[in-house]
């Protein structure tokens, strides 16, 4: 679980702006998708306060106030501007760099929150998740009577709809949040629909985590955070059918030739840290898979692969444009 979080665009690799978009690989056609969240349509919402919400820490936390909101995560701040409350955000994790958000300041450094620095902006609520840390920066926050409510991580699409009435019934929106819940069932709905009639079998699909900097080559398994995603673009997920039950695993070709992939899905991030496509061929296995042998890759934005939320049907449809190629 630890690795996983790490994928979801944090640290400097990730924490650049740009757009969500699927680069141009052997997988399918270049596509971009505008890296900008949707708020609701209408009036912005009113939040109804106070409420008391149960934190993902045990807490019980009562928000008093919405008009000056602080998320520490950047699928947390997707949401929050798509439930259309985005004018009363007032800082960003690094991993928020869609364009609403590019502009606010930064409280974080890869996961670590500075305390000195949210306290500076005075918010009414902050909204952390599960991996932000440290504990002692939290417990400082709350000790300055700023409430701070702690929302699991969702890791697959059933949980995009109950993280987003989460969210809003921490801020006291939550017809907004039920109405953001249907229209991304809806839209999520509409990608899979997308899916190309399969007669044969299904890609398998290798979702490869790599950080060329660093030296570190990870081969996704059970618990990546990616499973659900390809799954629900039509695919299997190769390391999880290999019998990897983990996180993650390092890359071995031994991995490789069990997973044996027909296409490789990475972050486009990931992939520019390796030398693209043909330095990904040279990470050992990679070339003698058949997704090697064929060039065949799919690349997602950093910032958008993994977060499950108001943009998670973007994702599909790249997903399943790339990962389909040549399927009737």
């Amino acid at each position: 679980m630890a690795l996983m979080l790490l994928l979801t665009g944090c640290g400097k690799d990730g924490g650049k702006g740009g757009g969500t978009s699927a680069g141009p690989s052997s997988a399918g056609p270049s596509q971009t998708v505008a890296d900008r969240v949707e708020p609701l349509a209408g009036t912005p919402p009113k939040p109804q306060l106070p409420v008391t919400v149960r934190s993902a820490d045990g807490r019980e936390v009562t928000v008093r106030s919405a008009d000056r909101i602080v998320p520490l995560s950047g699928s947390v701040s997707e949401i929050v501007f798509s439930l259309g409350l985005g004018d009363r955000v007032v800082a960003r994790d690094i991993s928020a760099t869609f364009e609403q958000a590019r502009k606010l300041p930064v409280v974080t450094r890869a996961h670590d929150v500075s305390a000195e620095s949210v306290l500076s902006l005075k918010p009414g609520v902050v909204l952390a998740d599960t991996r932000t840390g440290p504990g002692e920066a939290l417990d400082q926050i709350r000790a300055a009577g700023i409430p701070v409510v702690v929302l699991d991580l969702p890791a697959q699409l059933s949980d995009v709809g109950p993280h987003i009435e989460r969210i809003a019934a921490a801020l006291g929106v939550r017809d907004a949040g039920a109405a953001l819940h249907k229209r991304t069932d809806e839209r999520v709905g509409k990608a899979r629909q997308g899916i190309p009639r399969q007669e044969g079998k299904k890609p398998r699909v290798a979702f490869l985590y790599m950080r060329g900097s660093a030296s570190v080559y990870l081969l996704g398994g059970a618990g990546s955070g990616a499973s659900s995603l390809i799954e629900a673009a039509g695919g299997v997920d190769a390391g999880k059918e290999s019998g990897l039950t983990k996180d993650f695993t390092p890359i071995t070709s031994e991995a490789l030739a069990k997973a044996a992939p027909d296409v490789i899905l990475v972050m486009s991030k990931g992939l520019e840290s390796v030398g693209g496509i043909d330095g990904l061929l040279k990470i050992p296995g990679v070339a003698e898979t058949p997704a090697g042998m064929d060039r065949r890759v799919a690349s997602v934005d950093d910032g958008v692969l993994l977060n499950y939320g108001p943009r998670t049907d973007a994702v599909l449809r790249s997903l399943v444009a790339q990962i389909h190629k040549g399927d009737a």
